[in-house]
């Protein structure tokens, strides 16, 4: 039977090669040596084991490569061929709409050339959707596979392989009679309205989130304290919830195996259903429904080639499911338990002594199994979660101990709180108050731990990523080795760590000077630094929270946990919206925002939010310490949003470098009356890259030998070419944060 789980990671293996090159040449000569050299291979494995292994996988790989290009080919091309273009189109609701920032989003299932295919719909206003309506529409659609107009995007991994925007009107008409298979997506708003009904609203999310998936109304703050201390798998509905699910089952059917089988495999596809087919859900409920089958037939259970089944059946629906982060998660926290959990678990055990003393021995045998599940899933989860969210959280294992036994309270209790409100609403919203203190001790919990100053590092840091691959490759040396010295192990951890975090810290202070441009895609967060004080410019950028996390992880990752000051160059969001989020994680000394018109009152919620001082600069303010001058100059006009943006000249060890915010060239024709400036190392380009800005009279008058561009993808055609030509013509050296990255200028 294991056969299977090699056969799996071939095929897993070839559809993620697939997914990451997309077109690859003779895919079916490939395919045919691949499972050639696979039938040569099965000769010698009759005698020897592992030769049977290389067998299966190779020939996973070319079954892999095989079903991946037939189903690109006969189902993709369809949804291809619809990219980039204007189409009117009938498609079917699937889901309730939701709010979105520019309008509303609704999930719909739409049919082209015989085929079905899960369309993402997006429209300028608010409108009501319901599962069953009926929606006709011209729309311009994009795919959300590679090899389009534009980027892939995270809706290929969950089905989701058209993305539709209104063009024109649309018209909308109620379904006469609801489907079948719709009805989950009712029994999830029927639950998240009693949810909302019995719970207060500081744990109602939470609720949501822990039944169904559902992280919308999760707060910034609470969302950053699980990342931080490792249990996001709490709020990401997957196989722990599925245990649990499949435990109350087995208690309220007396723990009677035909009940149990029969109502378990009922619940688990509702359950999946209601949180809507997630592939760690899926995942989680093919290996239980399989557990049921089993046992229902008195069957042999095999986890790692059930694993594999289930993996396998995912990606036989759809290929692309290699690319879902939590399909990965869910996959790679499985494998880890099944290869590693046994050794951890009974090396624990050896050293607490559960089996020769007697005392406490139910506590031991807790603690024991709790530590090594969560040490044997981290194993391979942590460098996915490393990769996809930049952290590495040092506190989670204490985290999953102090709150996992309250969540199984917790989910049973948010079951009874759905079962009694929808009969007696009084009577769920007692047992909800009950169960709101154990959502408040796991909040509470997670919010202490991720305020220690290494709670979680940063792969942002180059140190950090050097000292993870370090551990793995001490942890492949402890395997193989035959003299296997665990405290060993753990102290060449333990001082690798340090030595990163002593360069991560120490490098900086290394500079005379240094300007850090970070990636926020549209927007601009810029970080100065000088003899010992940190100051930043702006943080803003696609995504208010991304823009956050970028500036506060790059400062916690140099050892910087509270800023000199923050200097606000104008109040449009890609400048300002993050700020918010950063200041609950990173406070500051000071904040300096311009005298000017601020008409969503973005500069008093700051305000509100600093505990140093708040000063509104409407002329030039100098800030000096050392040898480093800041220069703060004040809007040119108080009435014109990119007009009254701040100027900040930065001095500092013979570099001197310019942010100019979003003005134009009339603004920076303002500034040079204002000042002179002086011959500039860097200057960062005015208004991302727009060709009303870095005018040539501020090229002649500056002089600089570095231009750097803060930008992301965008409409408005920056940067504009008209700038790169001047900046051409100039001999400036050029860089942009949507090609090369974070920014570090150092003198």
């Amino acid at each position: 039977m294991r056969k299977l789980m090699w056969f799996t990671i071939g095929f897993g293996a070839a559809c993620g090669i697939c997914a990451w090159l997309w077109e690859i040449g003779w895919l079916a000569w490939i395919a045919g040596g691949v499972a050639a050299l696979s039938g040569c291979l099965m000769i010698p494995g009759r005698r020897v084991p592992a030769f049977r292994r290389i067998s299966a996988l190779l020939l996973g790989a070319a079954a892999g490569l095989l079903w991946f290009q037939g189903y690109s080919s006969y189902y993709l091309s369809h949804a291809n061929a619809l990219d980039g273009q204007i189409v009117e189109v009938t498609a079917c609701c699937s889901d309730y709409g939701y709010a979105t920032e520019y309008g509303t989003a609704v999930d719909t299932v739409v049919y082209l050339e015989g085929n079905v295919y899960l369309t993402r719909l997006y429209f300028n206003g608010e409108i009501s959707f319901e599962p069953g309506d009926y929606i006709r529409g011209t729309f311009r659609f994009q795919v959300t596979t590679p090899g389009g107009a534009e980027n892939a995007t995270h809706h290929q991994g969950k089905g989701i392989f058209l993305l539709g925007f209104q063009s024109d009107d649309a018209q909308l008409a109620k379904g006469e009679e609801l489907p079948w298979y719709l009805y989950p997506a009712v029994l999830r708003r029927q639950l998240i309205s009693i949810i909302n009904d019995c719970f207060p609203e500081d744990a109602a999310s939470f609720a949501r989130a822990l039944l169904l998936g559902e992280r919308s109304g999760i707060s910034y703050e609470t969302n950053t304290s699980f990342k931080i201390t490792g249990i996001m798998h709490i709020i990401a509905v997957s196989g722990l919830h599925v245990s649990i699910l499949f435990g109350f089952v087995h208690t309220i059917c007396f723990r009677r195996r035909v009940p149990t089988a029969i109502l378990g495999i009922f619940s688990l596809i509702l359950f999946a259903a209601a949180a809507g087919f997630t592939p760690s859900v899926t995942r989680a409920c093919i290996m239980q429904i399989l557990m049921l089958i089993a046992m229902l037939f008195d069957r042999e259970y095999d986890a790692p080639t059930e694993l594999a089944f289930s993996a396998l059946a995912m990606m036989l629906v759809n290929p692309l499911v290699i690319t879902s982060v939590s399909f990965q998660l869910s996959v790679g926290c499985m494998a880890g338990i099944f290869v590693f959990h046994e050794k951890i678990h009974s090396w624990i055990t050896a050293k607490l002594g559960c089996g020769k003393d007697q005392r406490f021995v139910r506590i031991k045998r807790w603690f024991s199994g709790s530590v090594s599940v969560t040490l044997s899933a981290m194993t391979l989860t942590t460098p996915l979660v490393a990769h996809y969210f930049g952290t590495v959280s040092l506190t989670g294992v204490l985290t999953n101990l102090l709150t996992l036994w309250a969540v199984n309270f917790i989910f049973y209790g948010i079951i009874l709180v759905c079962i009694a409100g929808s009969v007696l609403p009084a009577a769920g919203a007692l047992l909800a108050h009950l169960v709101t203190w154990l959502i408040r001790y796991v909040l509470i919990v997670a919010g202490v731990l991720s305020k220690f100053p290494l709670a979680a590092v940063y792969t942002r840091s180059i140190y950090i990523v050097f000292w993870l691959i370090f551990i793995y490759v001490l942890m492949a040396v402890f395997l193989f080795s035959r003299n296997r010295r665990t405290g060993m192990l753990i102290c060449c951890g333990v001082i690798g760590l340090c030595f990163a975090l002593a360069a991560s810290w120490i490098e900086p202070l290394t500079d005379g000077c240094r300007m850090t441009v970070l990636d926020v895609g549209q927007g601009q967060s810029i970080i100065l630094q000088s003899e010992g004080k940190t100051y930043l410019v702006d943080c803003g950028g696609s995504y208010d929270e991304d823009a956050a996390d970028a500036a506060a992880e790059t400062l916690m990752s140099q050892g910087i946990f509270r800023l000199d000051g923050i200097i606000l160059t104008h109040y449009d969001r890609d400048h300002s919206g993050g700020l918010p989020y950063l200041l609950t994680r990173i406070p500051a000394d000071a904040l300096l925002m311009p005298d000017a018109s601020d008409e969503k009152g973005i500069g008093a919620q700051l305000a509100s939010m600093i505990d140093g001082s708040v000063i509104y600069v409407s002329d030039t303010l100098a800030l000096t310490y050392g040898d480093t001058e800041l220069t703060v100059f004040g809007p040119a006009v108080t009435n014109s949003g990119n007009e009254s943006s701040l100027a900040v000249l930065f001095q500092a060890e013979k570099c001197d470098i310019l942010i100019t915010g979003d003005r134009s060239e009339f603004g920076e024709r303002m500034l040079m009356r204002q000042t002179g400036l002086p011959r500039l190392e860097v200057l960062v380009a005015g208004h991302h890259g727009a060709k009303s800005s870095t005018s040539m009279e501020l090229l002649e008058v500056t002089k600089p030998a570095i231009v750097a561009i803060s930008v992301g993808e965008n409409y408005y055609g920056h940067p504009s070419q008209e700038l790169l030509a001047r900046l051409a013509a100039y001999g400036c050296l050029v860089y942009r944060t949507d090609y090369d990255g974070n920014l570090i200028f150092r003198r």
